[in-house]
C-alpha cells in the first residue's frame, strides 16, 4: 500500500511544473552519488574552493549547502544524547542536594532534574544489558562465521552446507552448532542476513553506551563556536557530507533521486534541488545546531525543510520556535519525522514540534508517522510514534529501498523514511500547483489523504486494537495521485510564490 505515484504523474502529464528547492536536514548526504548528483543544489552566488564568502550569506565556499557540526577541528561523528547533556548540566548544581535544600524558586527546575537523573538510570541499565546481550552474540556469531568459511572456502554457509561438516575439532563443532542454531531459529533467513543484523544491533548499542550516555564525551570542540552562544550564526564547514552520511542519502533519495534514467531508485519528486545541512550527529542534534540550519534553508530559497530526525528533550526550544516562525513567515513546509519508539507524543513528545512554547501550532508543520505495506491491522508499523493531535498522517516507511553513499542503495525503515515520503509529495504538489502556499499543500495532503473507516489496527508498541483515527489527526496515509486530484479541484487562497 503506498502513493499511487504513476498514477499521479499521470494526471499531471503535460502540465508545465517549476523547481523547488527541498532542505534535508540531517547526518550529510552523498552528493557525488549517481542517482542524486544531478539533483543536489547548488548556491547560485558562490564559487566553488575560492576561500571567499562570495554572495555574502556569511558561510564561506557553501556551494552545495552547509554543516553546522563540523569546523576547524574536523567533522563531529558521535555525539552525546541531550538527556545526557542536561543531566551534566544539571548536576553541576544540584547533584548531591535534597529538596529541602533548595530554594522555592528552584524547584521545580530540580524536579526537571530528578526526572532526567531517573531517565538517564533507565536508559543507561537497559542499553547497557542490550550492549552485553548484543556483544556477546555478535562475537560468537563474528567466530563461527570466521571458522566455518575456513572450512567450506567459497561454499555459502547455509543450514545444507553446514549440516554435511564433519570434525573433532571443537571450534568448528561450536561454530557449527551457532550457525545451525541462528538459521533454525529463524527460517528462510539467510546467515549472512543475520549477521548483519546483529552487527547493527551491537554497533548501535555500542554507540549508545560509549557516546550517547557517556557523561564524560564532548566533541563539540572540533567546531570550533562558542556553544554558550545560543544565538551565535556563522559557525560550521562546507563538509556537508560528513564521516557518515548513510542516512541523509538515504532520505534524499527518497525525496528526489533522478526519475527514470534507468539508474538505481526514483525518487518521488521530479523537479527538486537538494539543499544538504548537516546538523544531525550520531546521537542527539544540538538546538542551536537546528536553527541555524533552519535560518539557513529560509534565507537561501528552501521551500521545503525535511526533519528526519527528534529527541526527548528540548532545552533551547525558543531558538527553535523563533528559526520556524521565521521560515513559516517565508512560506516554508515543514516535515518531522514523528519518532520511532512506539510512544505517543502526545503524552510523551518528539522535538522539534509544531506546538511552539507559546502554545500557539506552525501552520505548516506536518508531523508523520510511518505505515507498512499492508492493509490489515499491521498499516501503522510497529515502531512509528504516534498522537491523535500530534501527528498528522501516516506515510509509507517500512522497507523503503533508496541510496545509500558509494552509489550503493538499501532498504531501511522509520519515520525517517516516513517524513521524505512525505516531503517528496509535497514538493511534487509545489512543483505543479505553485499557487498553493505552504499551509495550503500541507491542507490539500491531509484532506486527499486515504482513509481506513473502520479498520482496527494495532497501537504500535502495544496488542490493543484501536482505529487510525486514535493513532493520527487525519486517520489517513498520505496519497500522491488523491493529493493530485484535489489540488487540481481546489481554489488556492493564497497569493502565488
Amino acid at each position: 500500500m503506498g502513493l499511487d505515484l504513476q498514477r499521479a504523474y499521470g494526471l499531471l502529464a503535460g502540465k508545465p511544473a517549476r523547481q523547488v528547492v527541498v532542505a534535508i536536514i540531517d547526518s550529510g548526504v552523498d552528493i557525488e552519488h549517481e542517482d542524486l548528483k544531478p539533483v543536489i543544489w547548488v548556491n547560485p552566488g558562490e564559487i566553488p574552493g575560492n576561500g571567499k564568502d562570495d554572495e555574502g550569506n556569511g558561510y564561506i565556499d557553501d556551494v552545495n549547502g552547509w554543516s553546522f557540526i563540523g569546523g576547524p577541528g574536523g567533522d563531529v561523528d558521535q555525539d552525546t544524547q541531550e538527556l545526557t547533556r542536561e543531566l551534566v548540566r544539571l548536576e553541576k548544581i544540584y547533584a548531591g542536594l535534597e529538596e529541602k535544600q533548595i530554594p522555592k524558586k528552584l524547584r521545580e527546575d530540580f524536579r526537571y532534574y530528578q526526572r532526567i537523573s531517573q531517565r538517564y538510570e533507565e536508559k543507561i541499565t537497559e542499553n547497557g544489558s542490550q550492549y552485553d546481550i548484543y556483544r556477546r552474540f555478535y562475537s560468537q556469531m563474528r567466530f563461527a562465521m570466521d571458522t566455518l568459511k575456513s572450512v567450506l572456502g567459497d561454499s555459502p554457509i547455509d543450514e545444507i552446507n553446514v549440516a554435511t561438516i564433519q570434525s573433532n575439532n571443537p571450534n568448528v563443532l561450536f561454530s557449527k552448532s551457532v550457525v545451525l542454531g541462528m538459521l533454525r531459529t529463524q527460517p528462510g533467513a539467510s546467515f549472512e542476513e543475520l549477521f548483519e543484523g546483529m552487527r547493527e544491533g551491537f554497533d548501535y548499542f555500542r554507540v549508545q553506551v560509549d557516546y550517547g550516555l557517556n557523561k564524560s564525551f564532548d566533541p563539540r570542540s572540533l567546531v570550533g563556536d562558542n556553544y554558550g552562544d545560543k544565538r551565535e550564526r556563522f559557525y560550521g564547514n562546507n563538509s556537508v557530507k560528513g564521516p557518515d552520511a548513510e542516512h541523509g542519502t538515504h532520505v534524499a533519495g527518497i525525496i528526489g533521486a533522478v526519475r527514470n534514467n534507468g539508474i538505481g531508485i526514483d525518487g518521488v519528486a521530479d523537479h527538486v534541488r537538494l539543499m544538504v545541512l548537516r546538523a544531525v550527529p550520531n546521537g542527539d542534534e544540538r538546538d542551536k545546531d537546528i536553527a541555524n540550519a533552519i535560518l539557513y534553508a529560509a534565507n537561501n530559497g528552501a521551500q521545503i525543510i525535511n526533519m528526519s530526525f527528534g529527541k526527548e528533550f528540548s532545552p533551547d526550544k525558543s531558538i527553535v520556535d523563533e528559526a520556524v516562525t521565521y521560515a513559516s513567515k517565508k512560506g516554508v513546509l515543514f516535515v518531522h519525522a514523528a519518532g520511532n519508539d512506539a510512544r505517543n507524543i502526545d503524552v510523551d513528545p518528539s522535538f522539534p514540534s509544531k506546538k511552539l512554547k507559546t502554545g500557539s501550532a506552525v501552520p505548516g508543520w506536518l508531523e508523520i508517522g510511518a505505515s507498512s505495506s499492508e492493509v490489515n491491522e499491521s498499516l501503522p508499523a510497529d515502531f512509528s510514534n504516534y498522537g491523535k493531535r500530534a501527528v498528522d498522517i501516516f506515510s509509507p516507511g517500512v522497507n523503503i529501498f533508496s541510496s545509500i553513499p558509494g552509489n550503493r542503495y538499501k532498504e531501511n525503515s522509520g519515520t525517517s523514511m516516513a517524513a521524505p515520503v512525505a516531503s517528496g509529495v509535497a514538493a511534487l504538489l509545489m512543483s505543479y500547483f505553485p499557487e498553493y502556499s505552504a499551509a495550503e499543500i500541507r491542507d490539500i495532503l491531509l484532506q486527499s489523504s486515504r482513509r481506513f473507516n473502520g479498520l482496527k489496527v494495532v497501537k504500535p508498541g502495544t496488542a490493543e486494537q484501536v482505529s487510525m483515527e486514535e493513532l493520527c489527526a487525519t486517520g489517513g496515509v498520505i496519497n500522491a495521485y488523491e493529493a493530485v486530484r484535489y489540488a487540481q479541484n481546489r481554489k488556492p487562497l493564497g497569493r502565488p510564490r
